[in-house]
């Protein structure tokens, strides 16, 4: 069968061509979108004298009832259509006949894809960010529960200062804040029109392009036709977006991973998020948080194909950039099923307080509590440092903590030591002590609790 394009060729080409060239098999699932394009387009021509209210009635009839017939299923995509814009189009005249033929009238696919795209982008975008703020708020009920538990604060994985759970689930919901921020700065530079760009030239016919994109919701029109048909700019500062936003997905399922293994037991995994082992009967594994440190790879991926792809391109148009949407979408679905499952793995997330306390005494994690104690006695600081170390290297050697390590002990080091220093290392004084912004101290647990809520 002859394409629609047929004209200066004859429209024949081969199966191999057709199966090789069509997208219909993953760009139908923008339907709704081009549909809802079809129909601004279509009352733009309308109210411009382009084509006649009759018309436009019949066009809109036609739009509406394809639309609904996909919605129920009654409409398949089992045509060997080239991609949804020209299935709608070939459905439509069917339907309604020579009316339907005056649709594309003032537009061409090129403009009319990247309509499509930034419309389903903008959707998917505003479902993401509200997915990012369901796993906010768990992250957040979690830090209330455990915003008086303490556990060892790390650097380079080893146990370095005294923190609040909660202040380092909180550490998160700040980079979760970020990423929905990223996402909506995005999908404001996104979120105008290309329509009537055309092919790359813009048309010959009086058309109303501010009427159309007002319709669609967007906030105004690309300026520039050859930029309208040929940016791709909105689909790489998005997926560029998801990826920031996997990475830090990924870094929390890190310590999820690592504080439900019986090495650190700081949290329990729900079982519903966990699975077993088809050997050993003895086994929990986080299997939930280890497929999402795995995907943000993919959504890494999905962006430098995308990258890739559109580093040589010529302006306006070219076949390649039919290769961004797969990429698009794969990034968008692989986001959205890990904020999905990442939310109610967290809520269902017990804590183990006492794991973690006894990890944080054991770790002598108030090392420079201890140091600072002398410090505020007049010991200069690298003294104090020094001393310290050589102290917890000797409880180290007696199997002691510098709770247990007697005074009589510590005057051994210096005539500074008195009564007093028990409450300068005490776990509990060494967190509330932190009393700087930001901080780990519970009055900044606190604070940065309602700073979260208020933001989300």
């Amino acid at each position: 069968m002859a394409k629609m394009w047929a004209g200066v060729t004859s429209g024949q080409t081969s199966k191999l061509a057709d199966d090789f060239n069509s997208s219909l098999h993953f760009d139908w699932r923008m339907y709704r979108q081009d549909i809802q394009g079809s129909i601004a387009h279509a009352e733009m021509l309308s109210e411009c004298g382009i084509i006649s209210e009759v018309e436009c009635e019949q066009i809109l009839g036609g739009l509406h009832s394809i639309l609904n017939d996909l919605d129920r299923g009654t409409l398949t995509f089992d045509r060997p259509c080239e991609d949804i814009h020209m299935f709608v189009e070939e459905v439509l005249t069917e339907r309604i006949g020579e009316p339907g033929k005056k649709l594309h009238t003032a537009r061409s696919r090129n403009d009319q894809v990247a309509l499509d795209l930034r419309m389903y982008l903008r959707s998917e975008a505003n479902e993401i960010r509200k997915l990012t703020k369901e796993v906010i708020r768990a992250l957040v009920s979690q830090a209330e529960t455990g915003k008086n538990y303490i556990m060892p604060g790390y650097t380079h994985l080893q146990r370095a200062q005294p923190i609040l759970f909660g202040h380092h689930l909180l550490a998160y919901a700040m980079m979760l804040l970020r990423d929905e921020e990223r996402i909506a700065d995005a999908s404001r530079r996104m979120n105008f029109s290309p329509i009537g760009s055309c092919a790359l030239a813009g048309t010959t016919y009086p058309t109303d392009r501010r009427m159309e994109a007002a319709a669609l919701g967007f906030d105004g029109i690309c300026m520039n036709s050859i930029d309208g048909v040929s940016d791709r700019d909105f689909c790489l500062e998005l997926m560029s977006a998801f990826s920031i936003e996997m990475m830090h997905l990924s870094r929390l399922s890190e310590e999820l991973i690592l504080w439900s293994s019986l090495e650190f037991r700081f949290v329990r995994i729900d079982d519903a998020f966990t699975t077993g082992s088809s050997i050993m009967p003895q086994k929990k594994n986080s299997d939930m948080a280890e497929l999402v440190r795995g995907k943000t790879g993919r959504v890494y991926g999905d962006l430098m194909a995308l990258l890739t792809a559109l580093k040589g391109l010529p302006l306006a148009y070219n076949k390649d950039m039919q290769e961004d949407k797969e990429a698009v979408f794969d990034a968008v679905d692989t986001v959205k099923m890990c904020l999905q499952i990442m939310a109610p793995m967290l809520k269902t997330m017990k804590p183990m307080p006492e794991n973690m306390k006894k990890a944080a005494q054991q770790g002598f994690i108030n090392a420079t509590d201890l140091a600072d104690y002398l410090t505020r006695k007049g010991v200069p600081f690298r003294t104090a440092y020094k001393l310290s170390g050589n102290i917890v290297a000797d409880c180290m050697e007696k199997g002691l903590v510098l709770e247990t390590y007697s005074l009589e002990q510590y005057r051994a080091h210096s005539d500074q030591f008195n009564e007093d220093v028990y409450d300068a290392v005490n776990l509990e004084n060494c967190v509330s002590r932190r009393i700087s912004e930001g901080g780990t101290g519970p009055a900044s647990v606190e604070a940065q609790i309602a700073f979260v809520k208020e933001k989300i």
